[in-house]
């Protein structure tokens, strides 16, 4: 029915070997927090009881799904409906389908069902896991049921999304960046309308209007979090309705077959653009006449700069027609989050301790995404369309070409490196950033000071990383597809994932419960990290680096998000901004280092003469 793209795929995906190494991996990693959520609940040293089994499934039910299902479905299925067809376009074989006789459908549906296949095939192997912890107690068949059905129908319409976005932008930074930017702003639309009655009862004829409008139920219905809480807490399911959950999936498939539709509409009016304008031929009289005054390209001819690198980032457009789309974006995303975090100024409620990390957080991870986005696309575009290798056999020095390439990602994610250090320096103004001493309130002001420092240093060491990771993992990776599933990939475990680590401490209490889960975790993002940066070619400074970089990243989020415990005062910054610098700085050295002295060997193309 999709047509023969999508039989491809079906008969190629279960044939490749990564696809088994992740299932391995991904369900290596539920049973470990299955064995660590055992160890917190119940512990090896005695028998469990009903009740001990039921709290167990309980918490591994909603460990699972939570915070482990939800963010990797929602992330990876909509980067894997986005690269299926930027591929195709960088490499410039998406116009060869246009000029077959696949029907429209065909291209748009047959791309979008077979980019979420590997994700379908994950989440089909978790089922049985969670169809075993029905047997403990404490959760039901049709808890099971609707949780799966949220996670499809989060992965469709995150998919057709991505899918939709890649039709109609023609490069894949935009494509990529639209996205993520485009998920974030639905995720806080929905978080938004808790204010809807607040700002209706301001308006008298609004007030009468959305008088019986139910802002959970909505929220419920449209928001994959509220979906999946609501499956977690059976007894608000005890009215009369519609599930939660089924509400939630009929949204998520309306939505996709919508996004869809407007594929295969605009499919042929999209694409293909940009294409070269063929000139008629001119008699040869005429063409030897004209030699001398025909120059490549039309209109006059503009300087270029001692480094054409640079030139070309900075004052052409390699990047898209319409950059100011993304940028107007993720400035509108930005205004959002900032007016949640900042609400406590002006809805006059109590602050809560580390509020500084409800609005440094989301911003900061959103602009290290897109920074690395744009930096592995710099490489990446040039590859798929035969460029990088005229670059390389140029005059041009490595120094000309990395610096030339950093260059232009600085420039062009000015817009995305900003924001997070202004909004430190709002927090440090407000003097939220950083909390005094019980016994000496008179060092806030002091302590704010501080803290912006290592906040700010800290962020251009992390922005400056995810540049150089960009490059580093492109210019390494023949695959462009693989390249940016890496590089974004290792930036959102280092945040997200680190994150989601701490947060499953906080939720057992106690640490001692978690060794084992924090071992397992703590090699995985080691290994991972080490294959990213070094796999094929490794160095012993950059296996340093895979070992230093995740515990730099634990130690500094731990120290600074839980702080001191018992106590809403924070930690000393000191210390954590001189790990975070000192791990990620020697990274960003151990990158650098190769592809300036030995740009050959760090590429693949020779050998060093000790191999």
């Amino acid at each position: 029915m999709l047509g023969p793209i999508f039989n491809r795929e079906w008969l190629t995906v279960p044939r490749r070997s990564r696809h088994y190494v992740t299932r391995v991996v991904y369900l290596g990693v539920l049973w470990i927090l299955g064995l660590t959520a055992w160890q917190a609940t119940v512990g090896w040293g005695r028998t469990a009881t009903l009740g001990d089994t039921a709290r167990f499934g309980v918490l591994l039910f909603q460990v699972l799904l939570l915070y482990v299902q939800l963010p990797l479905t929602l992330f990876f299925a909509a980067l894997s409906g986005v690269s299926a067809i930027t591929q195709e376009k960088d490499r410039r074989t998406f116009v060869l389908l246009l000029v077959t006789d696949l029907r429209n459908y065909e291209i748009v549906l047959g791309k979008m069902a077979g980019s979420l296949l590997p994700i379908a095939i994950l989440l089909a192997s978790t089922i049985p896991l969670l169809t075993l912890i029905v047997l403990l107690g404490g959760v039901a068949p049709w808890q099971v049921f609707q949780a799966v059905l949220v996670l499809a129908a989060l992965a469709l319409a995150a998919g057709s999304l991505g899918g939709l976005v890649a039709l109609w932008r023609d490069k894949t930074f935009q494509a990529l960046a639209l996205t993520v930017l485009f998920l974030v702003l639905y995720l806080c639309l929905v978080e938004g309308l808790a204010v809807v009655p607040a700002l209706a009862s301001r308006v008298p004829w609004a007030e009468s209007l959305l008088a019986n409008f139910d802002v959970a139920g909505w929220q419920e219905w449209l928001g994959p979090r509220q979906a999946l809480q609501s499956v977690l807490e059976p007894a608000e399911q005890a009215q009369a309705g519609l599930a939660p959950a089924f509400g939630f999936g009929i949204m998520m498939v309306l939505f996709s077959i919508l996004l869809n539709i407007w594929g295969i509409v605009r499919l042929r009016a999209w694409n293909p653009s940009g294409e070269p304008i063929m000139q008629r031929e001119v008699p040869d009289e005429e063409e030897e006449k004209d030699r001398l005054k025909a120059h490549a390209a039309p209109g006059p001819v503009r300087p270029v700069w001692a480094n054409p690198i640079l030139w070309r980032e900075i004052a052409t457009r390699a990047y898209g027609r319409r950059p100011l789309l993304v940028k107007a974006a993720y400035l509108i995303v930005v205004a959002l989050v900032c007016y949640f975090a900042l609400s406590p100024l002006w809805t006059r409620t109590e602050r809560e301790p580390f509020a500084a990390a409800f609005g440094l957080v989301p911003i900061g991870i959103l602009s290290l995404l897109l920074i690395a986005a744009q930096a592995v696309t710099a490489i990446t575009s040039e590859r798929d369309i035969g460029a990088l290798d005229l670059l390389l056999v140029t005059d041009l020095t490595p120094q000309e070409f990395i610096f030339g390439k950093l260059g232009g990602i600085c420039y062009n994610t000015l817009i995305y490196v900003l924001p997070p250090l202004v909004l430190a320096g709002v927090y440090a103004w407000l003097g939220w950033l950083a909390t005094p001493p019980r016994n000496h309130p008179e060092l806030l002001a002091a302590r704010n000071i501080e803290a912006l420092v290592c906040v700010v240093l800290a962020a251009l060491v992390l922005e400056a990383f995810a540049m150089v990771l960009g490059v580093h993992v492109a210019l390494r990776n023949q695959n462009s597809r693989l390249a940016v599933i890496n590089t974004l990939g290792t930036v959102f475990f280092l945040s997200v994932g680190t994150l989601l680590c701490i947060e499953l401490i906080v939720i057992h209490g106690q640490f001692e419960y978690q060794w084992l889960s924090f071992i397992f975790f703590l090699a995985a993002g080691i290994g991972g990290l080490w294959w990213v940066l070094s796999g094929d070619r490794p160095s012993a400074a950059l296996t340093l680096a895979s070992w230093v970089c995740p515990l730099a990243m634990y130690y500094t989020v731990t120290t600074i998000v839980i702080g001191k415990p018992g106590s809403p005062e924070s930690a000393d910054p000191v210390l954590p901004f001189l790990v975070i610098t000192g791990a990620f700085g020697f990274t960003l050295a151990a990158m650098l280092v190769p592809l300036l002295s030995e740009f050959d060997v760090a590429l693949g193309r020779t050998t060093g003469p000790g191999e």
